[in-house]
């Protein structure tokens, strides 16, 4: 049986971004799943830069934040400014399950929760870890392309 095509949020599309997003990745306490199949996305096979998303290395070059995890201790104020540092108008992209409500490690000692918990998420993008074409799904509704 076939898997149902990808629907974009409603989130994505009523985005004040397009064209093109330059995106700063966080990973605030993940397992390195995510980064793996973020590594694929901007890879050759996926080439999300043919659809406007970038990588960038300063928030303060970013539209967007793309983070993966729960949100550590260790990892909280470090989110919460890289947040801040980001230009508005700015989006979250929580990835994967750990991001959006901690995953296997909800409860755990040394996790403060979500990322929805410290910094606003504006979309959110489920598995563990998301397929690569979701993570694009999620990009293409931020750029409209």
């Amino acid at each position: 049986m076939a898997e149902p095509p990808l629907e974009r949020g409603k989130d994505c599309e009523t985005s004040e971004l397009s064209g093109s997003v330059q995106i700063r990745h966080v990973d605030a306490g993940s397992c390195n799943g995510c980064e793996v199949e973020i590594a694929s996305v901007f890879g050759p096979v996926y080439d999300a830069e043919r659809y406007g998303a970038r990588l960038v290395a300063s928030p303060r070059h970013a539209d967007a934040l793309l983070v993966t995890g729960p949100v550590t201790r260790n990892m909280e104020m470090a989110l919460r400014r890289t947040y801040e540092a980001v230009p508005e108008p700015r989006m979250v992209i929580a990835l994967g399950d750990c991001a959006r409500d901690c995953g296997v490690f909800a409860g755990a000692y040394g996790v403060v929760g979500a990322v929805g918990d410290v910094v606003p998420v504006d979309v959110e993008v489920t598995g563990c870890p998301p397929p690569p074409e979701a993570i694009i799904e999620a990009l293409r509704g931020m750029t409209g392309r």
